[in-house]
């Protein structure tokens, strides 16, 4: 009898044992259907969004492609007969000289090309090496507009007094334009976004509005006595000063994601308004002669709240103080240097 029991007993919970597996077995499906649309969702948003990357970088390329090829263009078609103006140079020798300053902006990128991508100390280097540069282009063009002295100048207010208010009213705008951006939080630069996308356009403002005055002073240094001579020299001139700025830019742009092709570009589109400016400051040089102080001033303000404000704050928070004072200081006295060569070369000659 109790065998018989025991025998009855295992069979019954061999019973139950059976249907809970079997329940338990049914269920399963049922999970996996449940979580199954959320995994499946979850793939194919991902598979999504890099399908989506892939086309906006492959878009992006395209644009960039074709935009060097509308730089070789203008470059061979808009080029004068005679590169080296006879007599008094001609219109389109004013646009081309002003157009070569502005692409030898993009060879900036070149020291670059082999660079690895960089950790967060060095890109507080580069931003402690932009910023020297742009100090030193500042403290240049601000000294450049207080010694500003032409003969066709007759505005009784001095080159100082002007050169101050522009530089005062270069500050007090590009305060006001980082007030503007800060607004827009989303703001985009191609895949880059938030403080890094305001921080690239804010560098490209201030070195495409300092451009201007570049392009003035080439269309002036053209319409002078010794039109020919002057203006060809400060034109190759500028292209010098344009390749370290066009560094400057390249190293700001590139730790943030900026491919080197494409920050090329943007170095050259920082300089467009120098070919652009040139053409009517040579056209109407009586006219343009009062106000460049003041332009001179203004984009030396701009560019030296950028350097001071922007890029050293970010280079000491990346780095430390000493790195950034002796980092920032070396490349200022590089640049100052260059500029010294240059312009001990414009009064030998």
């Amino acid at each position: 009898m109790v065998v018989a029991q025991n025998q009855k007993s295992l069979s019954k919970e061999t019973t139950e044992n059976g249907a809970e597996s079997e329940s338990t077995m049914a269920k399963k499906p049922l999970d996996t259907a449940s979580t199954s649309p959320m995994t499946t969702t979850s793939t194919i948003g991902s598979e999504s969004d890099t399908s989506e990357n892939m086309k906006n970088a492959s878009a992006t390329n395209s644009l960039v492609m074709v935009a060097f090829l509308v730089i070789i263009a203008i470059s061979y078609f808009t080029k004068p007969d005679n590169l080296v103006p006879s007599g008094r140079p001609t219109l389109m020798h004013v646009w081309y000289y002003g157009w070569l300053s502005a692409i030898s902006t993009g060879l900036g990128v070149l020291p670059l090309i082999f660079s690895p991508n960089l950790n967060t100390f060095y890109i507080g280097v580069s931003n402690a090496i932009a910023a020297g540069m742009m100090i030193a282009a500042s403290y240049s063009l601000i000294m450049e507009g207080c010694t500003f002295n032409e003969p066709d100048d007759t505005v009784e207010m001095s080159s100082i007094a002007r050169t101050t208010l522009g530089t005062l009213s270069g500050v007090l705008f590009i305060v006001g334009t980082k007030s503007f951006l800060d607004q827009y939080e989303d703001l985009k630069v191609g895949s880059i976004a938030g403080a890094d996308a305001r921080k690239i356009l804010l560098i490209i403002f201030v070195m495409f509005l300092h451009s201007f005055a570049e392009g003035v002073g080439i269309g002036v240094s053209f319409g002078g006595i010794n039109g020919s001579e002057l203006g060809v020299f400060i034109s190759t001139s500028l292209a010098m000063h344009n390749v370290p700025e066009g560094l400057a830019v390249a190293i700001v742009l590139l730790p943030r994601g900026v491919s080197k092709l494409t920050a090329s570009l943007w170095c050259i589109a920082t300089s467009l308004p120098q070919p652009l400016m040139a053409v009517p400051a040579f056209l109407f040089v009586h006219y343009f002669i009062p106000v460049l102080p003041i332009g001179l001033g203004f984009a030396g303000g701009a560019m030296a709240w950028v350097a001071l404000f922007e890029l050293l704050v970010e280079a000491y928070e990346d780095t430390n103080a000493i790195t950034t004072g002796i980092i920032s200081s070396i490349s200022m006295a590089v640049m100052l240097g260059l500029q010294e060569y240059v312009d001990d070369e414009a009064r030998g000659s």
